[in-house]
């Protein structure tokens, strides 16, 4: 059985990553989590790992004194994410950590031979082109755990060596699929985060509202991939059952199905290349009778079309767009704006000029550069 660390312990993917490395027998030998210490504390028992991480330094002495009795290493800090991604003990480092901190734990896991089951979008939405390279110079796997980007992964085995001509990624359309621009001016937080199938952790369930997820997850499929944007294809499916689709040279189209849970593809980026019974209920297509397909609409979900435009010029205007938005959708939740001004402000945030080379020095000042940037278009 594959040994685990799993970074992001207590968010959604996390906590449903135990829940199956739990049933599947696979034990996890390190857990990070940024500041939730009761959580991680009663992970800490359950799994019993050699290493855990909290994030936040401010809560590094509590967290230790609250697991004092346990023989495990506690370590703190983006250095201590990294040590822990790359903890000698794993085989496969999982990371679900949310935002920008999740580019350098992922460097690390590949650097020491680590296969990477990667719930992170901003690993390659800003730094692909690195990330990528690395793991083929190290010889190293990314396997997706994205629903989507599983479904295309899955849908390539055994055609590895087809043409490819168009990946179909399918998206639920959020809760505000229809809505015209005018009927978004009042949407407010509490109805954004009513996603239709999904339970989420609310920066990805607002990202979904927007369509922002699935433009960043655009960009995931072209550097998974080796594919280029306009071989992606967005298609509103609102029952979220055909997670993503492959479109062959011969016009032959191969999907994945399933019910909408998360811990169908967690479990297949543990077991890869085999298969085992799933903690899940069983996909019954006659409980759903029908399944509806739509164009998505990126004049009024704008976050859409900005991602499509990031990452057709590439370079760091990809991080330019996810890291506007990572900024933006706080303060949407906060109520400082409206709902429509997420989308206009990742799309402004295009007209920032950076044609830096993709590094991490510069993958963080561009970060640095796109915050500024809302700081300066959001009065305080």
């Amino acid at each position: 059985m594959k040994k685990v660390t799993i970074l992001g312990s207590t968010g959604s993917i996390g906590t449903q990553a135990i829940t199956v490395c739990e049933t599947g027998g696979f034990p996890v030998v390190g857990l990070a989590a940024l500041r939730n210490e009761e959580l991680l504390e009663e992970q800490t028992r359950r799994c019993r790992p050699k290493m855990v991480c909290i994030f936040d330094e401010s809560r590094y002495g509590s967290f230790k004194s609250r697991v004092a009795d346990l023989d495990v290493q506690v370590v703190t800090g983006i250095d201590g994410l990294c040590a822990l991604a790359a903890l000698e003990d794993a085989d496969l480092t999982l990371n679900a950590v949310s935002g920008m901190i999740g580019l350098r734990p992922t460097l690390a896991a590949i650097e020491a031979g680590k296969d990477v089951a990667l719930a992170n979008k901003e690993t390659l939405v800003t730094g692909g082109e690195l990330v990528m390279k690395a793991a083929r110079d190290r010889g190293v796997r990314i396997l997706p755990v994205d629903s989507e980007h599983s479904a295309i992964f899955q849908s390539l085995e055994g055609y590895r060596h087809c043409r490819v001509n168009k990946i179909l990624l399918t998206a639920s359309g959020g809760p505000f699929f229809g809505k015209t621009r005018e009927e978004l001016r009042q949407v407010t937080p509490e109805t954004a985060l009513r996603h239709p199938n999904w339970s989420m952790g609310a920066k990805i369930t607002i990202d979904s509202a927007t369509l922002m997820n699935k433009g960043l997850e655009v960009i995931e499929a072209v550097h998974l991939f080796g594919v280029r944007p306009e071989q992606v294809e967005v298609v509103v499916h609102r029952e979220s059952v055909i997670h993503s689709l492959v479109e062959f040279e011969d016009y032959a189209v191969i999907g994945q199905l399933g019910v909408p849970d998360m811990k169908i593809p967690i479990q297949y980026a543990l077991t890869y290349p085999d298969r085992m019974p799933c903690p899940t209920k069983r996909l019954r297509l006659t409980d759903y009778k029908t399944l509806t397909f739509f164009d998505p609409d990126p004049d009024t979900f704008v976050c859409l079309s900005a991602a499509f435009q990031a990452i057709r010029r590439g370079g760091l205007y990809p991080t330019l767009v996810n890291c506007a938005n990572e900024a933006l959708v706080p303060l949407f939740l906060q109520g400082k704006i409206s709902f429509l001004q997420i989308g206009e402000l990742v799309q402004e945030a295009l007209s920032l000029k950076n044609d830096a080379l993709v590094t991490v020095e510069n993958i963080l000042e561009a970060e640095r550069q796109a915050r500024e940037f809302v700081r300066e278009r959001v009065s305080p």
